[in-house]
Order: structure tokens, then C-alpha cells, then sequence
């Protein structure tokens, strides 16, 4: 049975005293209500690795992701992070080749592959990002378009190395703009992703990915996105910044 995952990504949000205060209320309530059945990622920036990690303590199903690691090991790349030291700090996910890092920073399928293979062998399990821009989806060609993405970036994983991977598709159009991708259209999507990945590594592989969805959703619309069948949770951005909201679509499966 694939795992729900609900992964809160902070991006480059809340200062220190926030992001504990944020962190905190996040813990409680998971354990107040007794939330179960759901795998829950926090995501904040770099900063808050180490004070949200001692926050988070040995609460159950809650760990400790980042946005972003290096494609390299070591060495002289000022103001990089090695997927070692994120493990080191106790990081269990990371974010890979999110919208924003692929237009704002130029990230290419290539790079990202070179990101995943440093996660993996690092003990992190990749979220990765894939999405189309507007004017993708309205020449009617998203469905190739985020294909290919998946192809350039992950297929020269094994089987294994695939296995570990959780995919994000993110509809772009729909991120910070008030829209919103149908439930009917994110299970379009997720449904062509995974018969995508049936393609290339066989059904078993592919029904045990886990797939969210990362396009604006909150928590009046998460209910109805995650009842779909191939929508295994969200990759959450504004709401995951508000305690409630973002607990709130953890309890919506």
C-alpha cells in the first residue's frame, strides 16, 4: 500500500522564533489529535534544519525534510549543502527540481539527476517535482511535457533507486495564483505519471510510488484532490506556513 504523504514546504519563509513557534504548534496538534496513517514532512529553510529537528523529537510519522541539495559531494562550492550534511542534521526528505528552482535557477533534467543520485546515496528520499507551465497546458501537450521530465531526470534509476522516490506533480499555473487544478485534472495527471512509470520499471514498481499533488491546495479543497485514486497527499506551500491549515489537510484523507 503506498504511502499518504502530506510534505509542508516553508520556502524561503519565517524567521528562527517563527519557524519554532510554527513547529511547535504542528507537533501538538498532530499528537493532540491523534493523527495516524499519515506520513508528514516538514520542508523549512536551511536555518531551521537543527531547531525543528529537536523539536520534532520522536513524534510519530512527523520528519524533517529540506528544499534542495547539491549535485555534488564535497568540495569548494560556497553556499552549497551536500546531501550528507542534510542526513547529518537528521533530514529524512528533500525536495528536488521544484518549479521555482527550475525557473529561477536554470535547473535542467540533467542537474537534477545528478541531485537525485547524491540524495539516494545519502539516505534521503527525493520528492521529486515535475509540472507544467500555462501555456504548456493549453497547447494540450502537459502530458508529454511532464513525461519528459521524468524520463531525462529519473529513468537511469534501477528499480530499487526508483522504488525510493516520491514524486510531486506540480501544475504551475496553479501555484501562488488562486487557481487551482480540478480534482479530476490532478487525477488525470497522476494517473498518466504512473502508467508512465509502468512503462519503464513494470505496474508493481509504479502502483508503489507514491504521487502528491502540489498545486495550491488547502484545506477546503484537499479532501476531494486526495479522495482521487492515484493522489497519495500534497506537497503543500502557503497553507503549510499556517499551523491549522496545514493540520488540517494532514486529516483530510
Amino acid at each position: 500500500m503506498r504511502k499518504k504523504i502530506v510534505a509542508g514546504n516553508w520556502k524561503m519563509n519565517l524567521n528562527l522564533d517563527e519557524g519554532q513557534k510554527l513547529t511547535s504548534e504542528i507537533v501538538n496538534m498532530l499528537k493532540d489529535e491523534h493523527v495516524k496513517d499519515v506520513t508528514v514532512v516538514l520542508n523549512p529553510p536551511f536555518v531551521h534544519l537543527y531547531p525543528v529537528k529537536k523539536l520534532i523529537g520522536d513524534t510519530p510519522n512527523l520528519f524533517l525534510g529540506a528544499q534542495n541539495c547539491s549535485d555534488k559531494a564535497s568540495g569548494a562550492y560556497t553556499g552549497e549543502i551536500s546531501a550528507g550534511m542534510l542526513a547529518s542534521f537528521g533530514s529524512k526528505y528533500v525536495i528536488l527540481g521544484h518549479s521555482e528552482r527550475r525557473e529561477y535557477f536554470k535547473e535542467s533534467n540533467e542537474l537534477l539527476t545528478a541531485k537525485t543520485r547524491q540524495a539516494l546515496d545519502n539516505g534521503l528520499i527525493p520528492i521529486f517535482c515535475c509540472g507544467e507551465p500555462l501555456e504548456i497546458r493549453e497547447a494540450g501537450t502537459h502530458e508529454d511535457y511532464v513525461k519528459q521530465q521524468l524520463t531525462e531526470s529519473l529513468f537511469g534509476f534501477s528499480p530499487e533507486e526508483i522504488s525510493k522516490i516520491v514524486i510531486a506533480y506540480e501544475p504551475i499555473w496553479a501555484i501562488g495564483t488562486g487557481r487551482t487544478a480540478s480534482s479530476d485534472q490532478a487525477q488525470e495527471m497522476h494517473a498518466a505519471l504512473r502508467n508512465h512509470l509502468a512503462g519503464k520499471y513494470g505496474k508493481e514498481i509504479a502502483e508503489g510510488i507514491s504521487i502528491l499533488y502540489g498545486g495550491s491546495c488547502n484545506p477546503s479543497n484537499a479532501r476531494e484532490i486526495f479522495s482521487k485514486p492515484d493522489v497519495d497527499g500534497g506537497l503543500i506551500g502557503g497553507a503549510s506556513l499556517k499551523s491549522r491549515d496545514f493540520v488540517e489537510i494532514v486529516k483530510s484523507f
